[in-house]
């Protein structure tokens, strides 16, 4: 079984994945996001998830700031969880290619003036580039020891 937490991984998808990765995290996040659902009943009933399992989800995001939890048992989006919006619209978009037997079933829209909205990779200089063009180059929050132990020889063991 796989632990909560990812201490020998030195990347933020690991780290996202702890307040996240969870089954029904990111189905309460979108449900939060997309279709405004604030209250513990509502959740339960558009996900038949179980109530300890949301509870437990709920505290966890209330906990990590994804969330917050008013005086009417409202569990409201932070700005910390609205940022999550790219990433479910990321996801969205690679499950309507990849994974669905049919067209989209929902459409991301400006609430302002009504054309689609997409989750893409953005350079810079050159503005939007494809997947593949995509490349790596290590960070400044990147470990010294972590890159000494690299270079000594242990990749691949």
């Amino acid at each position: 079984m796989l632990g909560k937490t990812y201490d020998s991984q030195v990347c933020s998808i690991a780290r996202s994945l702890e307040v996240v990765g969870e089954r029904w995290s990111l189905l309460i996040i979108r449900d939060a996001l997309f279709a405004g659902v604030t209250k513990f009943g509502d959740f339960q009933h558009n996900l038949g998830i179980a109530t300890n399992v949301l509870s437990s989800r709920l505290e966890s995001f209330v906990a990590s700031g994804i969330m917050s939890r008013d005086d009417a048992a409202d569990y409201m989006l932070t700005p910390k969880g609205r940022a999550l919006a790219v990433a479910l619209m990321a996801l969205t978009e690679w499950g309507d290619e990849w994974a669905s037997p049919v067209d989209p079933p929902i459409l991301y829209r400006h609430s302002v003036c009504g054309d689609a909205v997409h989750a893409t990779a953005h350079c810079d200089s050159c503005g939007a580039v494809p997947a593949a063009e995509v490349a790596i180059r290590i960070g400044p929050g990147m470990p010294s020891e972590y890159l000494a132990a690299r270079r000594g020889g242990t990749r691949g063991r």
